[in-house]
């Protein structure tokens, strides 16, 4: 079963098979990622804060427990049944296509691990920026913590296969017209599936562009979940904090 490569990411997303490859992704690290980001922003108790594109909610639970009142939504139907089990009067979730402004204003909008540059039609990369700065308050602050795309491309890693839960994932990993591309194929049940995930390969200077077109301030950049000074090269995140 070949999946259709426009919008990948609605077909990807809501497969058991996509939360099945990433189980295992560093949870601990997010954690830590969470609460440095939101001490160094200096976000107080109860303040609001939007987490874009949350998957099943894993980082809005973690948040919520740090005492925020926290929405989450993401694109995928699939994600957010699984994540409103976790609800509460301080934690919601809805589905919601992040290139449009949601209804609510927030303290801080955060948009993590690479959730952003999908989609095939450019102008919605500078429509989301623009939804971002409309769904913060006057005095709000926006993340976006994003792949530094010169230490991806330098540390791709071409092909290889996962085995979790009995699946093999062959992976193929490539550059191709400006996009960073994972092909994904495996077996299951007498059947094959391919999928493809392709993220714009989008350079600070990129946003600084992208920013600049939706009339926002970039206030500072960090190379990773320490929050230790971004470099072009070496660091492995380009977290960009913005207004």
């Amino acid at each position: 079963m070949t999946k259709d490569n426009l919008n990948w990411y609605s077909s990807w997303f809501n497969t058991p098979f996509y939360h099945i490859l990433y189980k295992d992704r560093d949870a601990s690290e997010a954690k830590r990622f969470m609460e440095n980001l939101t001490a160094y922003l200096n976000i107080p108790k109860a303040a609001t804060i939007l987490d874009l594109a949350c998957g099943k909610g894993r980082h809005s639970v973690h948040l919520n427990s740090l005492g925020f009142d926290v929405t989450g939504l993401d694109l995928s139907e699939a994600s957010i049944a699984h994540a409103k089990q976790f609800q509460n009067e301080t934690l919601h979730f809805a589905v919601h296509n992040m290139s449009l402004p949601y209804h609510k204003k927030f303290d801080a909008v955060f948009n993590l691990f690479t959730s952003f540059g999908y989609f095939e039609d450019e102008t919605d990369n500078l429509n989301t920026i623009k939804a971002i700065k409309a769904n913060l308050t006057q005095n709000g602050i926006g993340v976006i913590d994003f792949m530094n795309v010169n230490y991806t491309l330098n540390n791709l890693v071409p092909e290889d296969v996962k085995h979790i839960e009995g699946i093999n994932f062959k992976q193929k990993r490539y550059e191709n017209e400006g996009y960073i591309i994972k092909d994904i194929s495996f077996e299951h049940n007498n059947q094959h599936y391919k999928f493809q995930e392709r993220v714009k390969a989008l350079s600070l200077d990129d946003f600084k562009v992208l920013f600049e077109r939706a009339g926002i301030q970039l206030l500072e950049t960090f190379g990773d979940y320490k929050l230790k000074k971004y470099h072009p090269e070496f660091s492995e995140r380009l977290i960009m904090i913005f207004m």
